[in-house]
């Protein structure tokens, strides 16, 4: 009888059917294989399987057997780096709800059928709030490309209103920037570009953008943007809210130790105050987000100096319990 037109490609055929049905817990037999053989019109004897499974196995596949039963064994990602994977892309409130599903999925397409049901049954337990613009995508590709080039970018800047109306600012106008980097901070993917404007580092949501473009015009600002300069500037900016930068010396309880480390890395330096306390250093855009951040810890931390700044901070206290009353 004469070979179907499929028959060059067995070899291909079988290998998709150990990547998609079996793992160490669904071993799939040889009469399996046969069977999804002959679904694409392909004929082979048991010889002829052994014989692709052991061309397959010289080619770098791990291909076990165990009881006359067969799985691929090794594959790209672990079960456990694609659960980490999928949990990653549900967590991120800047991939919107489908596109979120649409990645999984390709994640999914990594493990056996099997497997890829763990990775369902997580999707399903995450419930988290995810950002509505789904033209963030193209907006990470073209700031991307724009850095790539060295070139500015244009786009429009846009909040929301209580009607979940998009309400554009500088009434609609454009802003114009040189991109330095991209920066997660806060749960939001956010661009950190030079402002010609205003001879400053800003920082922009992503998923706030639109229209975005590449300019002709080169980036500007290389001066002010160094190595290791994001770092800093989302350590000292809270909740990614600008403010005038001061150098503050803070008073801590000595158990708040990992907190300030934690938000400020490991070089702040703390210096003991007395058995219960410590004390630092460190600059830091002067905000409400950075008060209601140390609001946080009561009356276990404090601004010691500068005294303008101490001042400002219990002004911003009496106008929450004024507002309170």
């Amino acid at each position: 009888m004469a070979k179907s037109a499929n028959q060059k490609l067995k070899l291909i055929y079988l290998l998709r059917f150990l990547e998609e049905k079996s793992d160490e817990a669904h071993p799939v037999r040889l009469q399996d294989m046969l069977e999804e053989l002959a679904r694409y019109d392909v004929r082979a004897e048991r010889k002829s399987v052994y014989s692709d499974l052991e061309a397959l196995r010289e080619a770098g596949y791990d291909i076990q057997q165990a009881g006359g039963a067969y799985w691929l064994a090794d594959r790209r990602f672990e079960l456990a780096e694609l659960k980490l994977l999928v949990d990653s892309v549900q967590a991120s409130r800047f991939i919107t709800r489908k596109k979120s599903g649409e990645l999984i999925n390709k994640l999914e397409a990594l493990t056996s059928v099997g497997e890829a049901r763990q990775l369902q049954r997580q999707v399903y337990v995450l419930n988290r709030v995810k950002t509505m613009n789904e033209s963030i995508y193209y907006n990470v590709d073209g700031i991307h490309a724009a850095i790539a080039d060295g070139k500015q970018i244009r786009f429009r800047y846009f909040d929301y209103d209580v009607r979940k109306e998009k309400v554009y600012r500088r009434g609609g106008g454009t802003y114009q920037v040189s991109p330095f980097a991209l920066t997660w901070a806060e749960e939001n993917y956010y661009l950190v570009a030079y402002s010609a404007e205003t001879r400053q580092l800003r920082h922009y949501r992503v998923d706030r953008m639109s229209d975005l473009r590449e300019t002709e015009e080169p980036v500007e600002g290389s001066e002010t943007f160094r190595a290791g300069e994001i770092a800093r500037y989302t350590t000292r900016v809270f909740g990614m809210f600008r403010g005038e930068e001061k150098e503050l010396r803070l008073r801590f309880h000595r158990h708040l130790a990992g907190a300030v480390l934690d938000r400020f890395g490991q070089d702040v330096i703390l210096v003991p105050d007395g058995e219960e306390h410590f004390t630092f250093t460190v600059l830091v855009a002067v905000s409400p987000q950075f008060y209601g951040w140390l609001c946080g810890f009561g009356g276990e931390a404090a601004i010691v100096s500068p005294p303008d700044a101490a001042a400002d901070f219990r002004n911003y206290l009496k106008g929450i319990l004024e507002a309170s009353q």
